[in-house]
């Protein structure tokens, strides 16, 4: 899929595991995701509104910088959890390995492509997209409430600053404005 991003957008992204397997279904998969993502928030200072990581798949809502594309982003973040999980998963022979190598030996973690991602252009669109990013886990029936999953920046807009990966103020908005209704 070709990006079509706007300079100084903000983008939602989607991005799934090989397969859509559940190689995200373990907590200290996850924990590991988040804290990659706390790396990469750090390493290429890009604006990071909302995120939700699940069992399959990841979404988030971010600003790049103007000196670095959304793929970028993507790409190392997704290769350091990636490396990470199966160098892993190889030293314990993890029989998962056998879904996600192919006939010639390759082992991929992310489905290939760019995954779904879009520009968000007004700020309904950016509100609507922060609530379905919480509200995925609770559509899914892994928690009654968005702010019950470990994994999202629900706790974040709810008022809890002291998340794992804090979230940046959305534009023009100020700290209590962006307690959105989850």
């Amino acid at each position: 899929m070709k990006r079509q991003e706007v300079a100084g957008g903000i983008r939602f992204l989607t991005f799934s595991c090989e397969h859509r397997l559940q190689l995200l279904g373990n907590p200290a998969i996850r924990d590991l995701f988040v804290t990659r993502l706390a790396a990469a928030h750090t390493k290429f200072t890009f604006d990071l509104f909302a995120w939700v990581v699940m069992p399959e798949h990841v979404h988030l809502l971010l600003r790049p910088p103007p000196d670095v594309s959304a793929e970028e982003i993507l790409d190392s973040l997704k290769k350091s959890v990636a490396r990470r999980v199966i160098d892993r998963w190889q030293e314990l022979g993890a029989p998962v390995l056998a879904r996600i190598t192919d006939p010639a030996g390759r082992t991929r973690f992310w489905q290939r492509g760019g995954g779904f991602d879009r520009n968000v252009r007004h700020r309904g669109e950016f509100a609507r997209e922060v609530r379905y990013i919480h509200r995925n886990p609770v559509e899914r029936g892994l928690v009654e409430r968005p702010t019950d999953w470990s994994w999202s920046s629900a706790r974040w807009w709810a008022g809890d600053r002291d998340g794992q990966v804090p979230c940046d103020l959305p534009p023009a908005m100020t700290i209590e404005q962006s307690r959105l209704h989850l």
